[in-house]
């Protein structure tokens, strides 16, 4: 007999922001009441970490649970392998039919498929067991076409849909505000979260009080650096907090080999549409111009997002309707004079959560320091809906979190992973004399050190209570040896005691036993 589901899911994304970025978490500059107000009436967690970057990768350990060790997609356009689970796929066995606004960056497993298969045309696929009611892929299609129906001008020519975050012309102070200040020519109210927060308002009023399970997956705060009236003036670039890097590229560039690359590949016309942009060449009335837009981004999704806390509210369904509102990984946003993800820095990794389960009483208005990952998401959402997490999931439930508890033998540190190789081009390669199996790096982090190790390249080694902004590498400093040894045993240990283990835990002799309680509790 088919289970019926109880209670709703709304499981929300951000892409690209930043960990530091709510007024909840202390931000200095930023507002976000809506994003507060559901964290006042449910748990924040402030030391969440994703587990890899750039979108396809962080992704897949979100819907998987998994490390990225173990799941192996580590680039955009690389497979995420079918053996594997996923949170959508596990829903089902409650009854949901996970529904998908937006996008997943899930490359599907060629293996099996025609070589003309269309799934095989570009990376953005969906995430196997979600159903597309809103697929918002990198073509934007079906917003596009709304503009036109409301008759606002898109881009002619197919594959420039980013056009349509082309900064107006001539726009009022953004010659002396820089080329991210000028808003896009639709208005808020047609602006893409606008549209997809519509296209889901629409779906639940159609399902009729029956329970459901959505994924809003919103592509702001993702560049470009654009935000419509009135959100792009909210803040004043003089308001910015300065931002966390060396005294000089120089300085910085001489961290490490693997940074001194990633300097030589951030010029990117993506950053901001109409202007060449470059955060290693940028003003710092430019660079804080861009900051204050990237947070005008935020509020725009955000106040969005009332729309739908308005409208579970207004249904009776806010008290029987869990939420997570997470995101896939952070922006560099000019500290160490980097834009993007693609970093071993907090910034790119640390990430908001705020999870708010209607059921839960202790623990609401909850602040979690304990370190969370991405990788703990999936095995939440499941244990609510009372569905076992899978034994592929590295992660572990925060549901005794929300329920006002402190579990024993929590992690004590995040841990992550970046892979940097470059199959086709093989620039990352090239430029460091590395295979493409040496182009990975790992991160384990605590509240006091950091360590990175590359699999073929020097390490470094932080101590963030002398220095919270990682600007001093100690690995080669004698007085921290032992403690580099230390960090570098405890990293080899992590991913010793996190292989992938599906049949690990079973054995056959007289038929099949499983033992369910073989890992440390996390």
């Amino acid at each position: 007999m088919a289970r019926t589901p109880s209670g709703n899911v709304l499981f929300i994304t951000l892409d690209q922001w930043r960990g530091d970025c709510l007024s909840a978490a202390g931000h200095p500059v930023l507002k976000t009441p809506i994003l507060d107000r559901l964290a006042s009436d449910g748990v924040i967690f402030l030391n969440h970490f994703a587990q890899a970057s750039p979108c396809g990768p962080s992704r897949a350990s979100l819907y998987t649970g998994m490390y990225l060790q173990n799941h192996r997609s580590g680039r955009n356009g690389v497979p995420l392998d079918a053996r594997h689970t996923n949170v959508a796929l596990e829903a089902r066995k409650a009854g949901y039919e996970p529904v998908l606004f937006g996008y997943t960056d899930t490359t599907a497993d060629p293996r099996g498929r025609d070589p003309d298969d269309p799934a095989l045309e570009n990376y953005e696929g969906v995430l196997p067991g979600m159903a597309e009611r809103l697929r918002l892929h990198d073509d934007l299609g079906p917003w596009l076409r709304h503009l036109r129906q409301k008759g606002h001008p898109t881009p002619d020519l197919e594959g420039h849909h980013l056009e349509i975050y082309r900064p107006l012309d001539g726009y009022a102070g953004a010659g002396i505000r820089g080329p991210s200040f000028a808003p896009p020519g639709y208005p808020a109210e047609d602006s893409l979260a606008a549209f997809m927060t519509g296209e889901i308002l629409r779906y639940l009023e159609a399902q009729g009080g029956k329970p459901w399970f959505v994924h809003a997956s919103y592509w702001h705060p993702h560049p470009p650096f654009i935000a419509p009236e009135p959100y792009h003036a909210r803040y004043h670039p003089d308001a910015m907090p300065p931002p966390r890097r060396a005294a000089s590229l120089a300085a910085e560039r001489a961290q490490h080999p693997f940074i001194a690359w990633r300097m030589e590949r951030l010029r990117n016309r993506y950053w901001t549409l109409g202007a060449e942009t470059c955060p290693t060449e940028m003003t710092d009335g430019e660079l804080a111009q861009l900051r204050a837009t990237y947070y005008g981004m935020i509020n725009e999704v955000e106040d969005n997002l009332a729309r739908l806390v308005d409208r579970l509210k207004a249904s009776g369904q806010y008290d029987d309707t869990l939420i997570v509102i997470t995101s896939d990984h952070g922006e560099q946003l000019g500290d160490h004079w980097m834009l993007g993800k693609e970093s071993y820095f907090d910034e790119t990794f640390h990430v908001p959560l705020i999870v708010r389960d209607p059921r839960a009483g202790a623990g609401k208005s909850r602040h979690v320091d304990a370190f969370t990952e991405s990788v703990d998401v999936m095995p939440t959402i499941l244990e609510w809906i009372g569905v076992a997490a899978p034994r592929q999931c590295d992660g572990h439930s925060l549901v005794p979190w929300l329920n006002g508890e402190t579990p024993a033998g929590w992690r004590d540190a995040a841990h992550w992973e970046y892979d940097f190789r470059d199959l086709v081009g093989q620039t990352a390669e090239r430029a460091m004399g590395l295979h493409s199996d040496e182009c990975h790096l790992g991160v384990v982090r605590d509240g006091r050190y950091k360590y990175v190790h590359f699999a073929a390249l020097p390490p470094l080694f932080f101590d963030l209570e002398a220095d919270p902004d990682q600007l001093a590498d100690r690995a080669g400093d004698p007085d921290y040896a032992p403690l580099v040894l230390r960090y570098a045993q405890k990293m080899l240990s992590w991913r010793m005691a996190n292989d992938e283990r599906t049949l690990t835990h079973t054995h056959i002799g007289k038929g099949v036993f499983e033992q369910p309680n073989a890992r440390r509790p996390v």
